[in-house]
């Protein structure tokens, strides 16, 4: 098991796939990142070596944000949204869909659920 940027890549899934599990590199970017190291999409994990592994990790080093740099890099643009005061930053306070979908049916989720106990037996 070989351990990339903040994950265990299980040893015997495809490159393309075990990158997708990296938080920030979904699967056009695990293609192209096969591409540019000139690797099959469909080696293996455990068939890399440790020149290949460290080439991984300089590319994606180099170009793309990922794991906890884009998590950072999302929570700063939500708190600026809710710093100026604007529609989207009124929702991400109060936890409400931000993109128009209706609340009056769904979004039971991001509108926290109300525990209600039901007491089948009273005494």
């Amino acid at each position: 098991m070989s351990y990339i940027l903040g994950t265990n890549q299980i040893s015997n899934k495809q490159i393309r796939i075990a990158l997708i599990q990296i938080f920030g590199i979904g699967p056009k970017k695990a293609i192209q990142l096969c591409y540019r190291l000139g690797l099959s999409d469909n080696i293996r994990v455990n068939k890399l070596t440790l020149y290949q592994i460290d080439k991984i990790l300089k590319i994606i080093g180099q170009n793309y944000l990922v794991d906890s740099e884009l998590k950072a890099v999302i929570q700063r643009d939500i708190k600026r949204l809710i710093s100026i005061g604007c529609y989207r930053g009124f929702r991400h306070n109060a936890g409400l869909p931000l993109r128009g979908q209706r609340t009056h049916t769904n979004a039971k989720t991001c509108r926290g659920l109300k525990n209600v106990s039901i007491n089948p037996r009273r005494s």
